[in-house]
């Protein structure tokens, strides 16, 4: 058992009541709350650590702009920039995040902002893209300077928010109060097998208002795929000796997922959103040794498409690992055309 400092008791009480009177202020009308005319869909949560958000706005954007003409803000976490900036797919990660990055090149067609200030970031979108019908803003449920028409949050069903504790006691950086507006849950991290008590449960917790809705979710791991393909033709075989490396906000079920199918030599964890450096290349030479490749994941292979500091011989070694959303009890239509109804009607 984890001994917890004895400081993070008041700590965590102390971050507790400034949540609340912040809200308040929103409450009450003393914090200003900017209304946009067209549709805001919020996509985020109420703890730290990974849930799932990125997917989730994969998505999203993914079907909505097949009808609409949608665009993504996101705070660029991590970026060592300030103030708004328009994402290019060959920009480097570092000065718009790894996430909006990640995002816009796989949907080169749809602007993607990085703001700290989201007001004045769909401001400043809506006038060099007149022409947006949609903005999906990710992560932002505590941003409450922008009313989202639509929320939708992501849940750890292994960590209940209900039983966690608040910073830096536990993840919890919001109130689970607040949960009420909130249109959409997104229970992630489910095991398949979920009984129908373990379902009813879930929607107990949750479920307290009509206009709510939930849903539970796994992660689906594809094949690996080589990062740099013209030096990594090979597919890596099943059962090959592998190094599990990940910079993510959660990484047990990624590398969790990999000793499943591959034999995981050694486990390279980094902080959430780390950057690498020439240091870290060569450790990573050092753990794959002369037969293993590395397998990452997704985001963190955004930060590695630099070839040209990478040497050849660990370009051909550098994998990911591609994931989508499932949906357990439900199909991913059931949530998406809902989704939708609620974009046409807003």
């Amino acid at each position: 058992m984890v001994k917890l400092n004895p400081w993070f008791a008041p700590l965590a009480w102390l971050y507790k009541m400034a949540i609340s009177f912040r809200h308040r202020l929103f409450d009450w009308g003393l914090l200003p709350i900017e209304r946009f005319d067209i549709p805001i869909i919020c996509i985020g949560n109420i703890t730290v650590g990974g849930t799932g958000k990125t997917p989730m706005a994969e998505m999203v954007v993914g079907h909505l702009s097949q009808t609409y003409k949608v665009a993504l803000i996101s705070r660029g976490y991590g970026r060592k920039t300030k103030g708004y900036i328009e994402v290019q797919p060959d920009v480097h990660y570092m000065e718009v995040g790894d996430e909006p990055k990640m995002i816009k090149m796989k949907f080169p067609e749809v602007p993607v902002v990085v703001c700290e200030d989201r007001v004045a970031g769909i401001k400043r979108l809506r006038e060099e893209h007149p022409d947006v019908e949609v903005v999906v803003m990710d992560d932002g449920f505590q941003h409450r300077y922008v009313e989202a028409q639509i929320n939708i949050i992501m849940l750890d069903y292994t960590r209940p928010v209900y039983e966690d504790k608040f910073l830096p006691a536990g993840q919890l950086r919001d109130l689970p109060s607040q949960l009420y507006r909130a249109q959409y849950f997104i229970v992630t991290k489910c095991h398949e097998d979920l009984t129908p008590i373990e379902r009813r449960l879930l929607k107990k917790d949750f479920l307290r208002y009509p206009y709510q809705s939930l849903y539970m979710t796994g992660i689906e791991s594809g094949a690996p795929c080589p990062i740099f393909p013209e030096d990594a033709p090979e597919e890596v075989a099943y059962g090959s000796e592998v190094v599990a490396m990940a910079g993510v906000g959660n990484p047990v079920p990624f590398v969790e997922g990999l000793k499943k199918h591959y034999n995981v030599i050694q486990e390279l964890i980094f902080e959430d959103h780390h950057a690498y450096r020439r240091s870290d290349l060569q450790t990573m030479a050092d753990a794959a040794g002369e037969r293993g490749v590395i397998i990452t994941t997704e985001k963190d292979a955004v930060k590695l498409l630099n070839r040209n500091k990478i040497p050849a011989e660990l370009r051909a070694r550098l994998y990911y690992i591609p994931i989508s959303i499932t949906f357990i009890g439900s199909s991913p239509a059931d949530f998406l055309l809902k989704l939708e109804n609620d974009v046409r009607t807003n």
